[in-house]
């Protein structure tokens, strides 16, 4: 990693550091305590400029007595459980034992205290993982921003709402770290941020023990730096994971083209034009079939059915603490409050109607998996922003399983992505096709 202390390029803070090398160290005896030391140098040195984890007085202490805890349960490097050591960052939305929570807001944190630990943290530490720390999100998961800046550039965000999970990771902080998507805030930020994000199907991770923005929506998602780190990484964290190894043809990619591709400007299209060629030449086959022409509809209908829901999530504490809000907050819980009940059924019951399309969409063309953007274009610069997550949108409303791959760079050499979005309940045959799209892309 780059130290800008002692002469590196300032404008990059990112390092190489993936779940499954770290993790086959750990078992073939590396030190956890000397890779927790590592870690706390490279905070020591980057952190002041990046911003992606809340601040913590004695981490590199807690860290190591934990760390020394977890190897005297598990003596044996040969029966360690499967995230023996990895640590982990963890938005703060997630209640954590040992951390308060405080969802990137002024409102006093004892409105959100005396919740039990998030149950996809508490899988996380089952299966061997040490939480690193909170990470940065913007306010209650909306688009109120964070100070965390791109580990690529600092001059640039680095996408939200799950800013400091992404950061973390690209950064080489930790191999690991948990976000949530509402719209796009897991595939939009690892776009940014040049690292994998995964959206898996809805609910496919237990979400009990978080914080709200939209619950019919809201999905636990995951950051890692590399694709196999990603299935290793799910294969501990959702529900009912299959071994996917029968999942060996390669997919058909279909390219959904019309209104909801056209929200794309004539530069991204052409970065994304240049990655369906790349997949082209390494034998993909690829079809373009017309898709989502409702897409001004459904979105729409996402946006309400978030500032409803939104507004039911904080009506008691805005009532008492409008104040403290800030104005984009603020601005869509106003909103919701109008929002009527029967107006967020309808919005409910579209999920599930977009959900049944896209599998006859699929079917219909013929394909596995849809290719697009993961946003407009690369990282915007400036920090009062978290971009746009429109081409998010129509896959976290219907709840199908999403991921973002590193796919080369932008003209000012920001990484670009590409986002892989399969049919509801298909995350294992995703993360597998992923492993070898993720090779085709580094090309």
């Amino acid at each position: 990693m780059d130290d800008p202390s002692q002469g590196g390029n300032p404008r990059r803070l990112t390092a190489a550091n993936p779940l499954a090398g770290r993790l086959t160290e750990l078992r073939e005896g590396g030190d956890l305590c000397d890779d927790i030391e590592a870690t706390c140098r490279r905070l020591e040195q980057t952190e002041d400029l990046l911003q992606a984890l809340l601040p913590e007085e004695g981490r590199r202490a807690r860290l190591l007595r934990e760390a020394a805890e977890l190897e005297s349960r598990f003596p044996d490097s040969q029966r360690r459980p499967s995230l023996f050591g990895a640590l982990v960052g963890v938005k703060d939305i997630f209640h954590v034992s040992g951390f308060a929570t405080r969802a990137g807001t002024s409102l006093p944190t004892g409105l959100f205290a005396g919740k039990g630990e998030a149950a996809s943290v508490t899988r996380l530490r089952d299966a061997g993982a040490l939480i690193l720390g909170k990470t940065v999100t913007t306010e209650f998961a909306y688009f109120e921003p964070g100070p965390t800046c791109n580990p690529h550039d600092p001059a640039h965000t680095p996408g939200g709402s799950s800013s400091g999970s992404a950061a973390a990771v690209a950064a080489g902080y930790c191999p690991l770290a948990l976000g949530t998507q509402t719209v796009g805030s897991v595939i939009r930020p690892a776009a940014f941020c040049g690292i994998v994000g995964f959206k898996p199907s809805y609910d496919r991770i237990d979400s009990a023990g978080l914080i709200f923005c939209s619950r019919s929506v809201d999905t636990v998602g995951l950051f890692t730096q590399d694709a196999r780190g990603m299935q290793l990484a799910a294969a501990a964290i959702c529900r009912d994971w299959t071994d996917a190894a029968v999942v060996c043809e390669r997919p058909t990619l279909g390219i959904p083209v019309g209104p909801y591709l056209e929200q794309v400007p004539d530069e991204g299209m052409r970065h994304f034009e240049r990655q369906v060629t790349q997949l082209e030449h390494a034998g993909y086959a690829v079809c373009r079939a017309s898709f989502l022409a409702d897409i001004d509809d459904i979105n729409r209908r996402h946006r309400l059915l978030q500032a409803g829901e939104m507004a039911r999530v904080h009506r008691e504490w805005f009532s008492r603490y409008e104040h403290l809000y800030r104005p984009k907050t603020a601005e869509i819980i106003r909103a919701g409050l109008t929002v009527r009940t029967a107006d967020l059924e309808r919005a409910r019951a579209g999920r599930i109607e977009l959900r049944t399309a896209i599998r006859s969409a699929m079917a219909a063309a013929e394909v596995d998996l849809w290719i697009c953007p993961p946003a407009p274009g690369p990282a915007p610069r400036g920090l009062d922003s978290t971009g746009d997550p429109v081409m998010n949108l129509p896959w976290t409303h219907a709840g199908v399983p999403a991921l973002s791959l590193p796919a080369g760079t932008a003209d000012g050499g920001l990484p670009l992505g590409l986002q892989c979005v399969a049919g509801y309940g298909r995350d294992e045959a995703l993360l597998t096709w992923g492993i070898e799209l993720e090779e085709v892309l580094k090309r």
